[in-house]
């Protein structure tokens, strides 16, 4: 009987500790890129976070240390170090057991950002080494790790205690792990957005940030106040407000619910949930609960008015948030995530607290200011005048260039209609082009060359995003439409291909048209990116040719450096300016073989930070820009 058709008991493995979470990180963290690096801090932080929802701690200290570790300290109660039922330190227990902690039942904490006991223990086994001390009546207790494996001696099961200390609380020290990990240089930018936010949604809390690693050494309190009001305030920075900022709260349901929201002279909407201080990118129920009854509040009052008459429609949601920023904040007790990263809440519970107290509190709020609820209508009148325009200019434009599902004149498309099989690379020029149709397999791989840089849509209006000759191109190949700010004629279960593959020369044009292309993407077709479908593909820069030996591609001027270290001099090397300088067969072996190409995945880590970043470098401000720039020149990763 052939190998592959053997299937024993010795086939079945049990991945006994935390050896599951090294094996597969990705199902705990997300990924093991800079994304779940991070990750790692927040869970700890998070941790430590609700200690101060239970109020037993109002400090919180997180520290990237020189020699790449991270310090989080909090003056909470400490994990528990009294001998567990098992015949153990509980906290032996805590940092070496999956789902064992505080939060399996609701006595030590009424709500948790962390997820049943998980995050502790995760970070734990993804990290080289890891430290954590605990404060307790007035003695210092110490337990160490390698890569979740204990180290320290327990003395009759419990810990060793190292010293003195006042008051109570959890110090945790921890070196991200080298084989897990791409990169183990934690993302300050990242950290401190997090930690900024975190402080905006506890008010009473106090996060003192230090980096004390060479060249980006920093110090930074957040402690902000006036919470989700001075949220606000950030989001909406100089823009002209519309209105004041309104906030209200409530309680539905065991559910504490916080929201703040204002309009500003800005037609697009910024709404953020956050359910338990985790930021919920994908958003859930809780802001389903707010957009719908809101929304149907801000109708209410349009016809009582005598704003919107019998015969009108009703304003959209899209009408009635355009100039909305917003935060939704909330507490529960019982939160279900969809995923160990939380990015989408999923208890409806939430939705109809959210509903109660938003239509309770929105109304009580708007008989009192009737002239509010009047500009917030006018802004949602000419949203829906801007949206109904462009709806028959998108119409007329679209229907001018019917797609045919074989060819639009530029498309080479492949031959299999199984969406989940297929994907598109979009080149750039005719050379390129050319090649790549001869080179792909034409079974399941599409080519779509483009000409030169297509339209930079973050400084264009919509009518012209639409009239250009690319960008049409592109949305009839795809088949699922896309969205804009004024409505939403996408829909991803109509796409044509499983992988978006931006094919573009390794120089710097190369990599400005893909980021005109991720922009294209990001601001009208962003379920493309959210959803995993968009890749950028990874052409080689070099062709080593020794005399003797084989063949090799280089991808970069540091893989290059290395093999020259390696290798006598004596090769030959051929520099690639552009991808139409490979003939087809050596462009199938170095981006279009599925065995052998090299893509990388687009993520969006954070939806806020994304949408800023794209308005700073690609937007209309040349000043912003220019200071981000000169800011962070050092950084740049320059082909020499």
């Amino acid at each position: 009987m052939p190998a592959s058709n053997q299937y024993g008991a010795e086939n079945i493995k049990v991945l006994e500790g935390l050896e599951a979470v090294r094996t597969r990180p990705g199902m705990y963290i997300g990924s093991v890129s800079t994304r779940g690096l991070n990750h790692l801090i927040y869970e700890i932080v998070d941790n430590a976070v609700d200690e101060h929802l239970a109020g037993v701690c109002d400090t919180i200290d997180v520290t990237l240390e020189a020699d790449g570790s991270c310090t989080v300290e909090d003056n909470g109660r400490g994990i528990p170090v009294d001998m567990h039922e098992k015949g153990v330190s509980a906290e032996r227990i805590v940092m070496t057991t999956l789902h064992a902690g505080g939060k399996i039942d609701n006595n030590a904490y009424k709500t948790s950002g962390g997820l049943h006991g998980v995050g502790s223990s995760v970070v734990n086994a993804l990290s080289a080494r890891m430290t954590v001390r605990v404060k307790h009546d007035g003695e210092l207790f110490e337990d160490c790790y390698e890569r979740g494996n204990p180290i320290t001696k327990l003395e009759n099961g419990l810990l060793p205690v190292v010293g003195r200390s006042r008051g109570s609380g959890t110090i945790i020290n921890f070196l991200p792990d080298s084989e897990i990990f791409e990169k183990t240089r934690f993302k300050e930018d990242d950290v401190k957005s997090r930690l900024h936010e975190t402080a905006y949604l506890n008010p009473r809390l106090t996060i003192n940030y230090e980096d004390k690693r060479p060249g980006t050494e920093e110090k930074i309190c957040f402690h902000e106040p006036d919470g989700i009001v001075g949220f606000i305030r950030e989001l909406n920075g100089t823009n002209e407000p519309v209105t004041d900022i309104i906030s209200f709260s409530g309680e539905s349901e065991g559910i504490r619910v916080e929201v703040a929201f204002q309009y500003i002279n800005e037609f697009h909407e910024e709404v953020m949930g956050f359910c338990n201080n985790i930021y919920n990118a994908e958003g859930g129920t809780h802001l389903t609960g707010f957009k719908t009854m809101f929304t149907q509040v801000i109708n209410s009052y349009a016809r009582d008015l005598g704003i919107l008459k019998e015969k009108d429609a009703n304003f959209t949601g899209a009408d009635v948030r355009n100039g909305m920023t917003a935060v939704i904040s909330i507490q529960h007790p019982d939160p279900r995530f969809e995923g160990q990263t939380k990015t989408k809440l999923d208890n409806q519970d939430a939705a109809k607290a959210l509903s109660q107290v938003t239509g309770d509190e929105v109304v009580r709020y708007f008989d009192r200011n009737i002239e509010v609820v009047k500009s917030i209508i006018e802004c949602a009148e000419k949203s829906a005048k801007i949206r109904k325009s462009e709806q028959r200019a998108k119409t007329n434009l679209l229907t001018k260039q019917k797609f045919s599902f074989d060819s639009n004149g530029k498309l080479a498309n492949c031959e299999s209609r199984d969406a989940s099989k297929c994907e598109i690379f979009i080149v750039e020029g005719d050379s390129a082009g050319g090649s790549a149709k001869t080179a792909r397999n034409r079974q399941y791989q599409a080519i779509l060359p483009i000409r030169g840089k297509i339209l930079n849509v973050e400084k264009a209006s919509i009518d012209k995003v639409l009239a250009n000759a690319e960008i049409k191109s592109m949305i009839n190949a795809f088949g699922c439409g896309f969205s804009e700010g004024y409505g939403n004629d996408f829909d991803i279960s109509k796409l044509r291909y499983d992988k978006i593959i931006i094919m573009a020369d390794a120089d710097v044009d190369g990599a400005h048209i893909s980021t005109l292309l991720l922009t294209l993407f990001y601001r009208f077709m962003p379920d493309l990116i959210y959803q995993g479908h968009v890749y950028v593909a990874m052409p080689p820069l070099y062709k080593v040719m020794p005399k003797k030996g084989q063949e090799e591609y280089l991808y970069d001027d540091y893989a290059l450096a290395r093999y020259r270290k390696t290798h006598k001099p004596g090769f030959t090397l051929q520099r690639y300016k552009g991808l139409g300088e490979m003939d087809p067969e050596q462009l199938w072996e170095t981006t279009l073989d599925p065995e052998r190409r090299k893509l990388k995945l687009v993520q969006i880590e954070d939806a806020r930070m994304a949408s800023g970043m794209t308005e700073l470098l690609m937007g209309t401000e040349v000043l912003p820009r220019r200071e981000f720039i000169h800011s962070h020149a050092s950084e740049a990763e320059l082909d020499v």
